[in-house]
């Protein structure tokens, strides 16, 4: 099945100086354009979000792949260590949170990536959306490195056929993670297991959340490629891939 599919990718206050957002999400749309969808990147985030809120945009699935949603001001703020305090809503995100609410209030479906779990501090019904978040000064991530995931094979449609794995990435830890999500895949740090792959349901909307992705040596992993198309067939209804994705061979596509 061909879908229509918008990567919404952090710039401006959406970005950070650690991630390369326009490049995982590049990597992100060629993964996704070579199972046959149509796939559109777009690093207006505020107004692509805001425009959602009408119901009239031409889409099929939301991915998004951007920072914390700051002003540079706002990002010297230190918040509190157990729990996040909503940022002073401007114009701006009264209509960014009208429509990407209004989104999955209808039902659309959801693939947030990586540093995703950090954003939009202004609008606290994110984290039960996407079935947990980032807790600044609880969550944190060891240096990046050579990671190990175990995966619940074969327990979700998403997880069909893949196996536990290694790839180079950052290994997101102690985030705080409803126990209404579902778990399918983790990480162990000190003797503990840390989840970096989960589905979550708001209302009708169907939500994933991909922890790992910090660069683009993370999708070199052909297990990670099967879990976001595996994952995007799911969250669109459609069967999955019957197969892995072949590794990248092309430059990437421009916006």
């Amino acid at each position: 099945m061909s879908a229509r599919i918008v990567i919404v990718s952090g710039a401006g206050r959406y970005a950070d100086p650690w991630h390369p957002l326009a490049e995982t999400s590049e990597r992100v749309a060629e993964i996704l354009r070579a199972e046959g969808h149509t796939v559109t990147v777009t690093d207006a985030v505020d107004g692509t979000l805001a425009s959602l809120a009408d119901g009239s945009a031409d889409i099929d699935l939301l991915v998004l792949n951007v920072g914390a949603g700051r002003s540079d001001e706002e990002r010297a703020v230190v918040q509190s260590s157990d729990d996040r305090e909503p940022l002073p809503l401007t114009g701006t995100d009264a209509a960014t949170r009208s429509g990407l609410l209004a989104y999955v209030g209808r039902g659309g479906p959801l693939l947030a990536l990586h540093v995703s779990s950090t954003s939009f501090g202004f609008m606290p019904e994110w984290e039960s959306v996407l079935g947990g978040i980032w807790v600044r000064g609880t969550s944190m991530h060891p240096p990046y490195s050579r990671a190990h995931i175990e995966v619940a094979t074969d327990a979700h449609p998403i997880t069909a056929g893949i196996h536990d794995f290694d790839l180079d990435d950052e290994r997101y830890s102690h985030l705080r993670v409803s126990p209404e999500a579902r778990q399918l895949a983790w990480h162990e740090l000190d003797g503990e297991r840390h989840p970096v792959l989960w589905t979550h349901s708001s209302g009708d909307a169907r939500v994933v959340y991909d922890a790992l992705g910090h660069t683009t040596a993370s999708y070199d992993s052909p297990e990670h490629r099967a879990l976001l198309t595996q994952a995007a067939a799911w969250l669109l209804e459609a069967p999955a891939p019957a197969a892995f994705p072949a590794p990248a061979t092309t430059s990437f596509p421009e916006n």
